[in-house]
């Protein structure tokens, strides 16, 4: 029985973006807080517009410290100026601030051990550049701050789909040259020990889509698959990694090829992204694997065209938030098997019987 309730730190992103009203909306259903205590990060006055705006009948309690934090309720600590100026569907610099103070001061609770998981609401991946912030997007920042040297990797899910990147925020241009085979394994061994790790999954089965068109045409498209993609995946199904294809992408989803793997890694965003949230938008997760910390957030971007209106649904935001209570526990768990070594050994060797079969040791 856990002492408390896993504790979910939030950032409330771009606040002229649809952040506040996803995150208002998931937490108006009550049985929310019997999952979890959430602690959005952001500005209770900003917070208190975007409900009166769109008439969200959600209560929250606004924190100065750990102390205030309750179980059972809303809590929002302020991160940002008191005099912060809302233009919902508009790109400012000011929103760009008031979403870097609050990650900033999440991640800095974070390693204080304030919470237990983290949730990021959408920012906007221009405004939010400053002095202290010049990466792509999310990912790469909390890679740096609180990775301590280990690498990120970015997955998509949705139930048991899941879609990881070797190649993430990069110009299509660039992509080529950047995929090399110690890449593709590095990212692989991290999807690999995720599924097993974060999702429970003891023999996960990894489908890998190729770069060029038709898988390359054994050449005649490409030489990708054949110098860089199969030579990584044969060197880590010897190390035991269960790793298939490469797969030509442009049929692999449509086809419904990917229900028969545990995860796909597509080899740069929009090859793998593109579908699936063609397939799986309202309700998909991004997960940052590969890192101590356990982060999450919607598949969605700020949604600046529908901003303000009422009308985005919360439905990714709060798979977001069972996904990480879920990547928490499974990790949970792995801590405990891992410190039984006689329960780690039932768990790895197990087969179709029920009984638990040790060798014996003769003296």
């Amino acid at each position: 029985m856990e002492e408390r309730k896993i504790r979910v730190g939030i950032t409330h992103g771009d606040i002229n973006g649809v952040g506040y009203e996803v995150i208002l909306k998931a937490f108006s259903d009550p049985t929310m807080l019997e999952l979890c205590t959430p602690i959005i990060y952001g500005s209770p006055k900003v917070a208190a517009y975007h409900r009166k705006a769109m008439d969200i009948q959600t209560t929250f309690s606004i924190v100065n410290s750990r102390a205030d934090i309750q179980d059972g309720r809303v809590n929002i600590l302020n991160c940002t100026e008191d005099e912060l100026k809302v233009e919902l569907t508009k790109p400012t610099a000011e929103a760009g601030k008031a979403a870097l103070s609050a990650l900033e001061k999440a991640l800095q609770d974070y390693r204080e051990g304030v919470f237990d998981v983290l949730v990021t609401a959408p920012i906007n991946k221009h405004t939010i550049q400053s002095d202290t912030f010049h990466f792509p997007g999310h990912t790469e920042y909390i890679e740096e701050r609180v990775g301590k040297g280990e690498k990120a990797l970015m997955i998509l899910l949705k139930d048991d789909f899941r879609v990881a990147l070797v190649t993430g925020h990069i110009p299509v241009s660039e992509i080529s040259r950047t995929l090399t085979k110690e890449l593709i394994m590095e990212k692989m061994a991290i999807f690999h020990r995720s599924l097993k790790q974060d999702f429970g999954i003891d023999s996960p089965r990894i489908a890998v889509l190729s770069l060029n068109p038709h898988a390359g045409d054994e050449g005649l498209i490409g030489t990708e698959e054949q110098t860089v993609i199969i030579p990584a995946m044969q060197e880590m199904m010897a190390k035991g990694v269960l790793c298939f294809g490469p797969y030509p992408a442009d049929g692999f989803m449509g086809s419904g090829n990917y229900a028969h793997f545990d995860g796909i890694l597509a080899m740069y965003h929009d090859q793998g992204l593109a579908p699936f949230k063609a397939l799986a938008m309202d309700e998909g997760v991004n997960f940052t694997a590969g890192l101590p910390i356990v982060r999450t957030s919607p598949a969605h971007g700020t949604a600046y065209d529908i901003a303000g209106q009422g009308i985005a649904s919360e439905d990714s935001f709060r798979q977001a938030i069972y996904v990480a209570l879920d990547v928490f526990r499974n990790r949970q768990i792995e801590r405990e098997i891992n410190a039984r070594p006689l329960r780690k050994q039932y768990y790895e060797k197990r087969d179709d019987s029920d009984k638990l079969k040790l060798d014996i040791v003769e003296e």
